[in-house]
């Protein structure tokens, strides 16, 4: 199936909580998109979008920081990813390896040439750097943890031809 048009929510550290209003919004995408430090595999069952969920690994997501039955689950998870859509790549990866405090935002880029957008997370702070060709993005926390203000997302819309990003942030619970 090809598609002319994808949204996509684009989450990142849950630490084991995502807020319910940030699960809603991702049943009316097509693709959710989750970079790191996720805490536990029930984060990955509320995300409910239309077509398929793509979640990597944080520094905080290995065996022994999420429950011991879901061990098989982390190990499985990659380091990066990537997701086509309409008008070019999404790459995601949880960031820490390119500045542990603030990631290099070039780094990031020189570490993904093909994608049009590169996600990260890490830092808990959103970021929409849209300054170069291939942007850097990165959608705050969706949890509770360190969310700076409240849970946060960022809502990409893709076409071929256009991709627009929306920032969303919801007030503490």
């Amino acid at each position: 199936m090809t598609l002319e048009l994808a949204r996509v929510a684009i989450i990142s550290d849950t630490h084991a909580h995502l807020d319910s209003r940030i699960a809603e919004l991702i049943r009316d995408c097509e693709y959710a998109v989750h970079a790191g430090d996720i805490g536990c595999n029930e984060i990955l069952e509320q995300m409910q979008p239309k077509l398929g969920c793509i979640a990597v690994v944080g520094n905080n997501d290995y065996v022994g920081a999420w429950p011991q039955a879901q061990s098989h689950i982390v190990e499985k998870l990659p380091q990066i990813a990537q997701l086509h859509l309409p008008g070019g790549i999404l790459a995601i990866e949880h960031g820490h390896r390119h500045g542990q405090h603030q990631p290099d935002h070039e780094s990031l880029r020189v570490s993904h040439p093909t994608a049009r957008a590169v996600v990260y997370g890490h830092t808990h702070k959103m970021v929409c750097d849209t300054s170069d060709e291939t942007w850097v993005l990165n959608p705050g926390a969706a949890g509770q943890t360190r969310n700076h203000g409240g849970p946060s997302c960022l809502l990409l819309t893709a076409a071929n031809d256009n991709w627009q990003l929306e920032e969303i942030r919801f007030r503490p619970e």
